[in-house]
């Protein structure tokens, strides 16, 4: 059992071995957002050796002035980015994140086809999920890491979904899981799995004529919302604090991401034309497959795939603009393609079973079948997989990203040189360009003063202040006035900052446009404290989490596992007719 399951989990990495090959030939590719989560890895990994073990601000973003991104950006990529960068060149971190996640996803989606699949059919699936794509172009040309990992949860949620119609209660705290997970990997991501979920679960609802399912998958998404609440309930709170708008500025709004729409930007509109011929081509395999495995999969189950399908490619055309508009909180998801995301779930299952044979002499189904349970033998009835028939359509899929790719927008990259330079900014205090949505609200970071020393005066010099300790979360300077002034921080000024003049809490105040700190101070010696403290809702959201875990735990050790039903009509495939 061992040696095969590790013969699996060698042909999954090599496979994703496979696909991040260029790392090694042209280096770290230099997509939309890898400035953004290099540099975060760094700082988080800076902040560590500081003893900060989670983050919330980022010390040097803007140049040093700050932001509250580890508030906002959820902890599951820029932890794991931040861990590989303390163990690997920084040089080599995006290549071996990029093939870990993609590793992790062909297991997590092993692990789902299997409820059809016999071992090699699964281990097809597995390795076409991880490398797909859509998640190619993640990888190539968007380098967005955080909604890449989501990808390790998208079938966990689903293999989740469909077994909340067992009893028991176990069913439910497994799905709290991936739920919870999704809220500290991506927002996006999140809301797409939780829109998915509900949808899922309604259609079980209407299958077994039952509001059951619906009550359960409830209960399962608050529970994760709790586990999650010590991340989730201050970035909530907190939205009024920062410029959060600008995350749906222009050109990435979801009016200006659905399939093939053109805008004023020429750049982008050649992504979106590249983005969009993948789409397409991962629809048409779709769709191509959902109509050739109408036979092989068990009604229920193809029309749960099929729906998901349906509203996954939908919701990528301009006329669902009315569902990105009304529906809570889904103009978040901002890019109408992320839904390729989900899609591509049910494209591996469907494809998979589209090309399966008829499996008239299996024994038991592949959901109860252990995991190193052989492939049967080739019959009149069980013929052999048509292997070439697959690797056409890989072929064919991966020739669309590639020559599109070629011809529209070639992907860029980034040299070892370039990653040192923002490995140096970090290193010695320069800093690197922030973003806008995380800017205290109605600061303008755009009219900072890159030459503005730490402690200045009302005009902008230096106020000779004796620094003591200038850390991410913590600053401590002494300087001396003649008289009743202020001096101003190169920090933006946040709630969170409490500032202590000779022991004693006093008010501050924010300079205009710039919205930096401000400290009115007394004539003579001053020692200056400067602390990023707990909110309230930060001590709520952890007191939350404390709570749902402990309800998690006191569930799963009262609880036993639900009995499995010998033959589950939902996880079976159809005979294939003589």
């Amino acid at each position: 059992m061992l040696k095969r399951s590790l013969s699996r989990n060698l042909v999954i990495a090599g496979t994703c071995g496979l696909a991040i090959l260029p790392f090694f030939c042209w280096g770290t590719p230099s997509g939309h957002d890898i400035d953004f989560h290099l540099s975060s890895w760094m700082e988080v990994l800076s902040q560590w050796k500081q003893g900060i073990v989670l983050p919330r601000w980022a010390a040097l973003a803007h140049w040093g002035y700050g932001e509250a991104r580890f508030l906002f950006y959820p902890p599951a990529s820029w932890s794991l980015g931040a861990s590989l960068g303390a163990i690997l060149p920084w040089r080599m971190v995006a290549g071996a994140y990029c093939w870990i996640v993609l590793a992790l996803a062909g297991v997590s989606m092993y692990a789902l086809a299997r409820r059809w699949l016999r071992p090699s059919d699964a281990l097809f699936a597995a390795a076409f999920y991880a490398v797909n794509p859509y998640h190619l172009l993640i990888v190539y040309w968007r380098s967005a890491f955080a909604e890449l990992m989501s990808a390790i949860l998208v079938p966990l949620v689903l293999l989740c979904v469909l077994r909340i119609r067992e009893s028991g209660l176990r069913p439910v705290l497994w799905l709290s899981l991936p739920l919870a997970a999704a809220w500290l990997t991506n927002a996006p991501a999140a809301l797409m799995i939780h829109y998915s979920t509900a949808a899922l679960a309604c259609l079980i609802a209407v299958q077994q004529k039952s509001p059951r399912p619906l009550i359960r998958t409830a209960l399962a998404a608050l529970l994760g919302a709790g586990l999650a609440s010590f991340f989730l309930l201050p970035a909530i709170y907190e939205q009024h604090w920062i410029n959060i708008a600008q995350v749906l500025s222009p050109g990435v709004m979801p009016q200006d991401n659905f399939l093939f729409t053109p805008t004023q930007d020429s750049d982008h509109n050649r992504f979106n034309f590249l983005i969009s011929l993948v789409a397409i081509a991962e629809i048409a395999v779709t769709a191509f497959s959902m109509w050739l495995a109408r036979k092989r999969l068990d009604r229920p189950t193809w029309l749960l795939l099929s729906a998901w399908v349906t509203a996954s490619a939908f919701v990528m055309l301009s006329v669902s603009n009315f569902l990105w508009q009304y529906l809570p909180e889904f103009r978040f998801v901002q890019l109408p393609f992320r839904w390729l995301l989900c899609l591509n779930v049910p494209l591996a299952l469907l494809f998979a079973a589209a090309t399966v044979p008829g499996l008239a002499n299996r024994k038991r189904p592949a959901d109860s079948a252990p995991d190193d349970a052989p492939d049967e033998p080739a019959t009149a009835s069980t013929a052999p997989a048509p292997w070439a028939f697959r690797a056409t359509v890989c072929a064919l899929l991966l020739a669309v990203l590639l020559v599109a790719g070629h011809r529209i927008q070639p992907p860029w990259w980034d040299t070892s040189a370039d990653i040192e330079e923002i490995s140096d900014a970090i290193s010695n205090g320069t800093g690197y360009e922030g973003t806008d949505e995380y800017t205290p609200a109605d600061a303008d970071p755009y009219e900072l003063n890159k030459d503005l020393p730490p402690v200045s005066d009302p005009n902008g010099a230096d106020a000779h202040a004796r620094i003591l300790e200038w850390g991410a979360t913590h600053r401590h300077f002494t300087v001396g006035a003649d008289a009743p002034e202020e001096v101003t921080i190169r920090l933006f000024n946040y709630p969170a900052w409490k500032v202590t003049v000779n022991g004693r809490a006093v008010a501050t105040e924010s300079s205009e446009v710039t919205h930096l700190l401000v400290i009115p101070l007394s004539p003579g010696e001053n020692d200056v404290c400067i602390d990023f403290a707990r909110t309230p809702d930060r001590l709520a959201g952890g007191v939350l989490s404390l709570i749902a875990l402990a309800i998690f735990a006191a569930a799963w050790i009262n609880t036993r596992p639900p009995q499995l039903h010998a033959a589950n009509p939902a996880a079976r495939f159809k005979e294939a007719d003589a």
